[in-house]
């Protein structure tokens, strides 16, 4: 039996519908962009409405590498899949989300009611390696959200070699979580809208 898929549902938000388009309804993943730059202001603006996201801990494992110079985005299409390069090639600004598998030695500032919990919970290693990539995605979630609320859209892409953007542009202690393309959409930026499962298909109540 086919379920009938519902775009719009009429329910009270407290969010006002032309945000709710801008973030959710009519915010798609951008495939090109308009050559019009994005800037240092845009980009600090969308990370101080971001770094509000929750984590455990407040742990705020989520670090941005900001690739601008030709020489740096060179050097990082390298590294994408056939088919992302030449998106890549082409935003006006390109971010790199990683998680930061040492973030505990933020604890004590980040956390300053208990900042024991960065050697009671956060000593091993595999434990913080498996709570930074859980909370930097969820961050990760957010900047993307902060990307559309700037009036931007972001192309958000995992198909690239990880163990070579993290030799590239990170360290052993920063595991890459996505490439994010940024900017104004440009022509034929959006493959058609996909399906998205109804809510009886995915809520249930005990």
């Amino acid at each position: 039996m086919k379920v009938e898929r519902q775009e719009h549902v009429d329910v009270p938000l407290a969010l006002h519908p032309t945000a709710q388009d801008l973030l959710f309804r009519e915010a798609r993943t951008a495939n090109t962009f308009t050559t019009e730059p994005v800037t240092e202001e845009q980009v600090q603006a969308i990370y101080d409405l971001v770094k509000y996201a929750p984590t455990a801990y407040n742990q705020s494992p989520l670090r941005i590498v900001l690739v601008r110079s030709d020489e740096a985005r060179e050097r990082l299409v390298h590294h994408m899949a056939e088919g992302n390069g030449s998106k890549t090639s082409a935003a006006p600004l390109v971010a790199i989300l990683a998680a930061d598998n040492e973030f505990h030695e933020e604890l004590p500032v980040l956390l300053p009611h208990f900042p024991q919990a960065k050697d009671l919970l956060f000593a091993d290693r595999p434990a913080r390696e498996e709570s930074a990539l859980l909370n930097a995605t969820l961050q990760a979630a957010y900047f993307i959200l902060g990307v559309r609320a700037a009036g931007l859209a972001a192309g958000p892409m995992t198909g690239f070699d990880f163990p070579g953007v993290q030799k590239e542009f990170l360290d052993d202690d920063h595991t890459p979580l996505m490439v994010v393309n940024i900017g104004r959409p440009g022509t034929d930026a959006w493959y058609p809208r996909s399906p998205r499962l109804a809510y009886n298909e995915v809520v249930t109540t005990v």
